[in-house]
């Protein structure tokens, strides 16, 4: 047979060879192997055995798993929804960029970042952009990266479809940055009455594109940021979602400030019409901070001309 689908997930489609069994009737035909029992235990001792020799690949000629893994580790990513039973042998093989590297190189693996956490760490972060650079300097990162916390930097299309279909490795929870809750047991910024009336401001002037506006634990040097739901898709995981033919309503993110950045100051000294102005202004800054775009580039450009001026 040309295409035997029948003993290979989808995940293993790059994979070619001979299967060999006296077990199978000799009037074999798509029917009969659709039914035949034996055909689900090849499947899962082919796929075992492919598994099983990449990671011998990966462990003895790491080289060369480099190179199977810039050419085939997309399709190795469909394995955990596809192969629920295999999905944490499969999650062994994936490859990352990191913070820990000084280089974009796919070089981490999730066994390496587990080796190189602290032994009273529980989560796994991972930052998603659509490229490396928008990841590793994403602003929702600043806090993890200035107390030393390693980050896997992802940007494949899949993959923030991959980690919602994960969920944990190895008892280590896998969390998503740019989502709210992230630093609950991070001590939150002390809020002064003053700084409070200024959020409550901000919270007034952005009603229809926030939830809310609260001081962030996360931001180190930018001003603000757009944290997401835990349970909503982020832009990357919506684009494919909307190419399938699901619609979603404008999200209205969590909008986080950073209370010590002169940006926020200055918006303190404001009022009126001005401090409205500045606040969208602000917004469509935390939109562009993590790789989107403003709805309005032109008036985005007018306001920051004004204002460096």
């Amino acid at each position: 047979m040309d295409d035997a689908a029948h003993f290979l997930p989808l995940y293993l489609r790059f994979i070619k060879g001979v299967v060999d069994s006296s077990d199978l009737p000799l009037n074999v035909s798509r029917e009969i192997l659709q039914d035949h029992p034996l055909v689900d235990s090849i499947k899962k001792g082919l796929s075992k055995r492919v598994l099983d020799s990449l990671k011998k690949m990966q462990k003895d000629k790491p080289e060369d798993y480099q190179k199977f893994w810039k050419e085939f580790g997309l399709v190795i990513k469909e394995g955990p929804a596809e192969d629920y039973e295999n999905a944490e042998s499969i999650a062994e093989l994936f490859m990352f960029a990191s913070t820990a590297s000084e280089n974009n190189d796919t070089d981490t693996t999730f066994d390496q970042y587990i080796e190189r956490m602290s032994g009273e760490d529980e989560k796994i972060y991972f930052s998603i952009a659509d490229s490396y650079e928008a990841a590793a300097n994403s602003p929702h990162i600043e806090h993890l990266k200035a107390s030393g916390t390693e980050v896997l930097l992802l940007t494949d299309r899949i993959d923030e479809w991959l980690m919602s279909t994960l969920m944990q490795f190895k008892g280590k929870t896998l969390v998503n940055i740019a989502k709210e809750e992230l630093d609950s047991e991070v001590k939150k910024p002390k809020v002064t009455k003053e700084k409070q009336e200024v959020i409550d401001k901000m919270k007034k002037a952005l009603d229809a594109k926030v939830s809310d506006v609260i001081a962030s634990s996360r931001l180190v040097d930018s001003a603000a940021c757009l944290v997401l739901s835990k349970d909503e898709p982020g832009a990357q995981l919506k684009r494919i979602l909307e190419a399938s033919g699901q619609t979603f309503e404008d999200s209205k993110p969590v909008f986080e400030v950073n209370l010590k950045h002169k940006l926020i100051k200055k918006l303190g000294s404001m009022a009126g019409k001005e401090f409205s102005n500045f606040a969208k202004f602000l917004f469509d800054y935390a939109i562009i901070a993590e790789g989107g775009s403003p709805k309005d580039p032109a008036k985005y450009l007018r306001q920051l001309d004004k204002y460096l001026s």
